[in-house]
Formats: C-alpha cells, structure tokens, sequence
C-alpha cells in the first residue's frame, strides 16, 4: 500500500457469546479445558489499543466480568511477533485470541494458513458483508475466497491541498486534478510563482498512481495467477511520472513522518500530501496545527480511488479453541457497533469500515481544520468507490523490490524498462524458490 505510518446496530448480538464451534473447533475443544475461558488476550498495536481498551468495559461487563488483557506493540514489532507466533511450533501457548492487523500485512497473514476461517459455522462471516465498506470486506479472504478477518477502520485516500498556495500560483483544485499528468503540470507553475515543492517524495507519486490504475480483481504486483507482474503499461506509467517530477524538481525529497517532512509543511513548503483521511487529523493535532484554515481536500487526480492503511481482527487458526467464541463476539463487539465506531472516528480519526456509522449527522459537519469543508461526505464517497484488490503474501517484498529500482531510476538514472525488467525478474526467481 502508499505509506501508511499512521495509526485507524448489532451491539446486542455483538455483545452475546457466539454458542457452539465449528467441526474443526468441535475436534480441538474436545482436549481442552471445559472450564469456561475467563480470560482473553488482544494483540494490537498503537491507536488501535486504546480503542480496544475504551470499548472493553462494556463488553467485560455484559460477558459477567471476563478478564481481557490488551497487548499492545509498536507497529512494526507488532506484526513481526504476530508473524513469529502464528509460525511457531509452540501452537497456540503463544497466541493471542485476537489478533489485530493493518492492511500492509493482511495479504501475509491472510494467504497462510495461520487464521481461522471465519465463514464457517458457527461464525457465518460472510452474513456480514453488507455491513461494511466493499473493498475492506473482500479483501479480508485468504486464497480459497474464505473471511479470515473483519474490518474495523479504513483510511479513505483524498488530495490534501494548500488553498493559500494554489491562490498564489493562479491555479484552482482542477488543475492539480483532471489527470495525473495535470498533477505534475500544475506543480511546475506552483513551484516556479510559490517556491513550494509539489509533493513530498516521487515515490509516493508511483504508488498511489500504481494503487490508482490498478483494474479492481486484480492484485498490484501479481497476476492472477500468482505470478510477478510489473512490466505492465501502469507500472511504466507510475515510474514516468514518478521520474518527470524529480527531474522538475517538484519533490522535496523528504520521507513522511520525518521531522523534515513536519517542518515542511508547517512552512508551507508542500503544497500537496496524497494520504487518507485520517492525515486531517494528524496534521490538526500534531504534524502541523498552524496551518489550520489553509488546507482542503479533494479527490485524487483522474477521478481515482484508493486506501490508505486500514486495520482487521481476526482469530489465530491455532489459539485456544475454548476461547474462540468469546474472541469472536468481542471482534463483533468492535466492528458491528456503530457508536463504538463512532468513537474511534472521533477521537482517533479512525475512518469506520461499518456502512451505518457513515449515516450519522457528524458526516455532515465542517471539518475546522480544513477550512469549514465538509470533508467526510468526500471521504465516505471515497470509501465505497475504493475499488477491492485481492492482496498477496508477497506485497511488501515486491514493493521493496520496485522501490529500489525507481531509487535506480531517479538516483542513477537506470532506464525504466531495464528497472522494471529487472524488478521482475527478481519477484520470478523469489517465486519460484
């Protein structure tokens, strides 16, 4: 996915114990404990706990006072020990009973064999699905098309744009919008009457292009029949635009989340930041708060759609088959209650993955920081127009792999083709290892 360092009325059957387990749950329950499980552990990782700890106390009362214990990681060593337990040979001594996990990893995890099928009885996940945003929901399935996760949060894709600087510069939001080549455009006139860098980094022009041109059923780097697929006409596309903009000189050449990337836009050195909808929120509270008024949102260039992050629950296939129907109402807990996704959208910008929370008044209200624009009907027309992407456990290496050889493009000056072609041939041979 584009970089995503951020962290994303069923309430009484949510709230229920799911009764009775599958035929597979059936079989390991039978050499378990009988007791009833009072105790549950959620792994998670930052922003995501505190949700899961706000929603807890309801829950733990309703279930007659069931201990739950959050665990809780930074979030690349979260998914690494998430990775290391669902390999171990120890099984299920060192599983959580939930599990939470962002996008970025969920084609790893979902195409292994290490989570519970959550279309089978007694979980009926598939019942579900027209409770969430469509693209969330579908990419959810593991590689025989069975739910082995359900959305929480997801992170709407827009076009944050300077007002004050497109002013400056004689330019309006269609400008930087009609087409992904206007984009670029337009950033030449703003950079030369402004000062102003276009963008942060030209890689992350190549991948929201990439996400953006990408038909929906179709995996980024893979085809689909599992193979390497980065010769293609979008992924020349991405790298052209991703090359003519550092030779304009229109990125800043500075990686987000850095403290030069802060400073650049508390500055007003970036005209533009291509994320999801929860940066609103990190720019009002903590990345940039002077620069309230000054920002607005649009869609992306070329009328596109993408996400940006987003995370899932899910059950380890190997945890504690005592607990997995408590673990299964508390993950129903969390996603099918609608105030609760409320709360997290409030107060940690996590965008609701649950359709019926997007039919609240708050989706109507003036966002302060972005000028009085009412941002989230954008957002939610976003949502629902993201177009559904099956992932690959292989998505994070094959994006290392293209983002070193646009690194050759743009540094060396390697050409495109022999970047790609080599790019390529690195995902064959790894695939065939």
């Amino acid at each position: 996915m584009p970089h995503l360092r951020r962290r994303r009325l069923l309430a009484a059957a949510a709230l229920a114990p799911v009764t009775g387990l599958a035929p597979e749950s059936q079989a390991e329950a039978s050499s378990s404990n009988s007791a009833a499980p009072q105790r549950l552990v959620v792994a998670a990782f930052p922003m995501v706990d505190q949700i899961i700890k706000s929603a807890l106390p309801a829950w733990q009362k309703a279930q007659g006072g069931i201990e739950v214990e959050v665990i809780s990681r930074q979030y690349d060593d979260h998914h690494t020990a998430m990775t290391t337990a669902l390999s171990s040979s120890s099984g299920g001594a060192h599983l959580p009973d939930v599990m939470a996990l962002e996008t970025m990893y969920m084609g790893r995890f979902s195409l292994g064999a290490g989570l519970q099928n959550l279309s089978l009885a007694p979980y009926q996940a598939e019942s579900l699905r027209e409770q969430f945003v469509p693209f969330a929901f579908e990419q959810a399935r593991n590689r025989d098309g069975a739910v082995v996760a359900l959305p929480t949060d997801i992170g709407p894709g827009s076009l944050f744009y300077r007002h004050d600087l497109l002013q400056r510069a004689g330019l309006n939001i269609k400008d930087l919008c009609e087409s992904w080549e206007s984009y670029v455009q337009a950033g030449v006139q703003l950079k030369a009457r402004t000062g102003a860098y276009l963008f942060a980094h030209a890689r992350y022009l190549k991948d929201i292009v990439l996400f953006a041109s990408t038909p929906a059923g179709q995996s980024i780097y893979f085809d689909a029949q599992g193979k390497p697929s980065i010769t293609s006409a979008h992924f020349q596309r991405a790298f052209q635009l991703a090359q003519q903009s550092r030779q304009l000189g229109l990125d800043a050449i500075v990686d987000t989340w850095r403290n030069d990337w802060s400073e650049h836009l508390r500055r007003g050195r970036l005209a533009t930041e291509l994320s999801g909808a929860w940066m609103a929120g990190q720019m009002a509270n903590s990345v940039a708060p002077s620069t309230k008024g000054l920002w607005r949102v649009s869609q992306l260039p070329g009328q596109s759609f993408a996400g940006w992050g987003g995370t899932y629950y899910s059950i380890p296939r190997r945890s504690d088959p005592a607990k997995k129907s408590l673990a299964w109402s508390l993950i129903q807990y969390l996603t099918l209650n609608r105030d609760l996704q409320l709360q997290g959208f409030k107060g940690q910008d996590a965008f609701p993955a649950l359709l019926s929370a997007h039919e609240d008044p708050f989706f109507d209200e003036p966002v302060e920081f972005l000028g009085g624009q009412r941002a989230r009907q954008l957002w939610r027309e976003a949502a629902r127009r993201i177009p559904a992407r099956p992932l690959h456990r292989q998505n994070k290496f094959a994006e290392e792999v293209v983002n070193g050889e646009l690194d050759n493009v743009l540094i060396y000056g390697k050409p495109i083709p022999q970047a790609l072609a080599d790019a390529q041939a690195l995902l064959v041979h790894r695939a065939s290892r």
